[in-house]
């Protein structure tokens, strides 16, 4: 029997029972439905949270200044512990496992222009810290090295504290003035919307070069080269344990201090949270899958019953053809592959119906923190792999009844039907 044989003799013998097949088909092209539409959901939560954590900061370690709690090298608990603004370049020659290691120093001040004035923050860093915490510029250019290497009075202002002090006049090349000092606009950020932060929204901030900051505000509470922090990021999420392991040694070694003591040197450690949601949404995900999966499985089982109704059905046929020298082979194949047809089939409507469903859900406005319906190649190929293993499992037990069918009993049992 040719394929094209096969394929006519299975869909007679489908439309023979068109609701008892719909069912059946029904059940495996929900599962495959749903292992789609689960684990793109998943998927579309995990690039939403990390689109919204990017807002912040790339994958980053914010490491804070603090007093000692344990003696080390003679020195007593209980001491104020500083960063200076020298340590970055140390702490990076001594830690390879950090991409970033940069410098980081916010103060208040009263920032006026011709036509507002505002008491916000001044923050001064390196030219690094708009790629590590995600501020892009809009309009004109973030500071660059030469900026920060001749101490230029160079600002870029955050999108809003622009609106604040210009109302949508230009902006570039004029001059605000800093906390008395005057400073040269040359760049306006992106809008951003940020949702956490460890000093304020970086749309209400202007920016300035460290070393501009430190000759002209320098923290008071402390040494004049005093910096409020150090902006740590990995080589990749590998790296990251041995990058803060690294930095922790470095600035230990430099202000003599016990590694271990974590009140001298606390860590905000973004990269550790996004570990901890990433094992989150890989379980979600995992878990959705598994509600699919036991739905297509369900649905192999539905495909084997019909599969055995019509191997009971068409007894007589099979007695008539293994009469006329049809092998046991030739029988598992014939149902084998009328099985096949059928999983096959239905997956491919499922596979269909669940992409039309994740591309029109797309087309609608996405809740905060979601994406939308994502499918990606491992779902696809999942579910594949899936539909597979459940056309076999469907296949081969009817297929093997058929072929354990005796001739003259088969006769019997129908012309006695």
């Amino acid at each position: 029997m040719g394929f094209r044989d096969l394929a006519v003799d299975t869909v007679r013998t489908l439309w023979a029972h068109k609701l008892r097949t719909a069912l059946t088909m029904f059940g495996i092209a929900w599962g495959i439905i749903a292992i789609t539409l689960m684990v793109a959901a998943g998927e579309g939560f995990y690039r939403g949270q990390s689109r919204a954590g990017e807002k912040f900061g790339r994958d980053m370690m914010i490491f804070f200044p603090g007093r000692t709690s344990l003696q080390a090298g003679g020195a007593r608990a209980g001491r104020l512990v500083r960063w200076r603004a020298g340590d970055y370049l140390q702490v990076r020659r001594e830690a390879p496992a950090c991409r970033h290691v940069i410098p980081e120093l916010g103060n208040t001040r009263t920032i006026r222009s011709p036509y507002n004035s505002a008491s916000r923050l001044v923050v001064g860093s390196v030219p690094e810290f708009s790629y590590v915490r995600s501020v892009s510029v809009d309009r004109g250019r973030y500071y660059n090295q030469a900026d920060v290497d001749e101490a230029r009075r160079v600002a870029v202002l955050g999108s809003d504290l622009y609106q604040q002090l210009f109302a949508g006049r230009p902006a570039l090349g004029r001059q605000v003035l800093i906390g008395g000092k005057p400073y040269t606009v040359i760049g306006i950020t992106k809008e951003k919307e940020q949702r956490s932060s460890y000093d304020g929204q970086d749309v209400t901030k202007a920016f300035i070069p460290i070393t501009s900051m430190l000759r002209d505000f320098p923290d008071r509470g402390g040494p004049p080269d005093a910096v409020d922090r150090l902006i740590v990021t990995p080589l990749d999420f590998a790296s990251h344990p041995a990058c803060k392991a690294q930095v922790r040694r470095s600035l230990a070694r430099l202000h003599h201090f016990d590694p271990a003591d974590e009140e001298a040197a606390s860590v905000w450690d973004t990269v550790e949270n996004t570990k901890q949601f990433l094992k989150m949404t890989n379980g979600i995900k995992y878990f959705l899958g598994a509600v699919g999966l036991v739905t297509l499985f369900l649905g192999g089982i539905g495909v084997m019953n019909v599969m055995l109704v019509a191997v009971r059905e068409r007894t007589r046929e099979i007695g008539v053809r293994m009469a006329v020298g049809a092998t046991r082979g030739a029988i598992v194949r014939q149902f084998f592959f009328e099985t096949l047809i059928v999983v096959f089939l239905s997956g491919g409507l499922g596979m269909a119906a669940a992409y039309g469903i994740c591309a029109a859900v797309n087309t609608l406005p996405m809740p905060e923190y979601f994406d939308g319906l994502i499918p990606t190649w491992d779902s696809t190929l999942l579910s594949l792999g899936l539909l597979g293993v459940t056309a076999v499992f469907s296949a081969v037990y009817p297929a093997s009844r058929a072929a354990a069918v005796d001739p003259v009993e088969a006769l019997r049992f129908e012309a006695g039907g």
